[in-house]
């Protein structure tokens, strides 16, 4: 059995393995620029984010129907539960399946069916956050959060993913004190490719509760303190920043560093489709090459259920906590 866990920091689009794909797109007529799904796999190498985001974007094609993002999420939420995955807080990219005529009730209606029956059918609890492109222009990013409001009730949270460098926080600050008015909790990528300022932005003109990335904090010391100091989460995500060339080797990985730090530390997939691996295989992978600790590993879990939005049900949150503290390592 794994060791139970949060994930915090998963792009439901980017669940989207290769089998999937093509049997979507033949449920849809959607015609693959690939033969098969080996040649598609071998298309999940990366230079940088954009080279990903170009992919990532192009296989969205396939995703037409509510039945679509229900068999996405479930697919999803079965691979994570085998991972050790208790609770998932789910984000999705609403303007990439607007541009392409697809409905925001299709997107949130679909994923719900899944959603909706996670905890009975693969025994984990879900929250949903709303991710805007930073890519696209605030007004665009307004409009999302206007068609969001009649499923509001599905939706705990917002986002900030796609290209960061060139796209500074502050570009989002009125539709993020918009949500905030809406009652919606509130996160942010920052720190991934973009300079630790976008950090301080995200926190300071977002009002953002957790942080996602924020590898790059470590340049910025009177940044770290605080982070440390206000307990703001940082959601890591290891494989997809060596695969996206953030660090150049997993041995390199600063997350040991940030743990000695004191920064709440907690351990993701991103986009675990394209960047070869789950949750639990993050876990894995920083253990072996990191020389992690079986109390370090310990730590990681119970912090990514400590920096859950659970607020609305803190004895769920207390139940998952008592399941980190009672395991045991085999």
């Amino acid at each position: 059995m794994p060791l139970p866990k949060a994930e915090l920091h998963l792009h439901i689009e980017g669940t989207l393995e290769p089998e999937l794909a093509f049997e979507l797109a033949a449920r849809n007529g959607v015609e693959l620029p690939y033969a098969d799904t080996d040649a598609l796999r071998k298309a999940y190498q990366f230079e940088d984010l954009q080279s990903f985001l170009n992919l990532y974007y192009e296989l969205m094609a396939v995703l037409r129907t509510e039945p679509d993002f229900e068999d996405l999420a479930n697919a999803y939420l079965a691979r994570a539960a085998a991972q050790g995955v208790r609770h998932a807080e789910i984000f999705f990219d609403p303007q990439a399946h607007l541009a392409r005529g697809v409905g925001m009730g299709t997107v949130v209606e679909g994923l719900w069916r899944a959603l909706g029956r996670s905890v009975e059918n693969h025994g984990v609890s879900t929250r949903l956050i709303m991710c805007f492109l930073r890519d696209e222009s605030a007004e665009s990013a307004m409009a999302t959060l206007e068609a969001a409001k009649p499923y509001l009730d599905r939706i705990t949270g917002i986002g900030l993913d796609s290209a960061e460098v060139g796209h500074p926080p502050v570009k989002f600050r009125e539709v993020y004190a918009a949500a905030a008015e809406l009652g919606l909790r509130r996160v942010a990528h920052a720190g991934e490719e973009g300079p630790p300022e976008y950090i301080t932005e995200a926190l300071d003109l977002l009002g953002v509760e957790r942080v996602d990335h924020g590898l790059r904090c470590l340049e910025d010391p009177e940044l770290v303190a605080r982070l440390v100091r206000e307990r703001i989460p940082l959601t890591l995500c290891p494989l997809s920043n060596v695969r996206l060339r953030a660090v150049d080797v997993l041995a390199e990985h600063p997350l040991p560093a940030m743990i000695e730090a004191g920064l709440l530390c907690t351990v993701n997939s991103d986009d675990p489709a394209y960047f070869g691996g789950y949750v639990a295989d993050n876990y894995h992978a920083v253990r072996d090459a990191l020389g992690l600790s079986r109390e370090q590993m310990r730590e990681l879990a119970r912090n990514s259920f400590l920096a859950s939005f659970l607020e609305d049900d803190e004895e769920l949150r207390a139940r998952y906590l008592a399941e980190v503290e009672a395991f045991e390592f085999g």
